[in-house]
């Protein structure tokens, strides 16, 4: 194999700017000191994939898409 196929392709990221409560915050710092994940992005990034497959399955399951989806 290649060097350049031994990379991995990192998806093209997007900077922007969210406002949440200070819990929130308060617990991801938590998380932090966990080092269950290692940043404030790392944790909003997982929160949001995760959001994001659950709808997506909740929709396919609510039939919004079609098999092949």
């Amino acid at each position: 194999m290649t060097e350049s196929k031994k990379k991995k392709i990192k998806p093209k990221m997007v900077n922007i700017t969210i406002n949440i409560p200070d819990i929130y915050d308060d617990n991801i710092q938590k998380l932090i000191g966990m080092k269950i994940v290692a940043s404030r992005s790392e944790a909003i990034r997982t929160a949001l994939r995760d959001f994001l497959h659950n709808e997506f399955s909740n929709l396919k399951l609510l039939g919004y898409f079609g098999e092949n989806h």
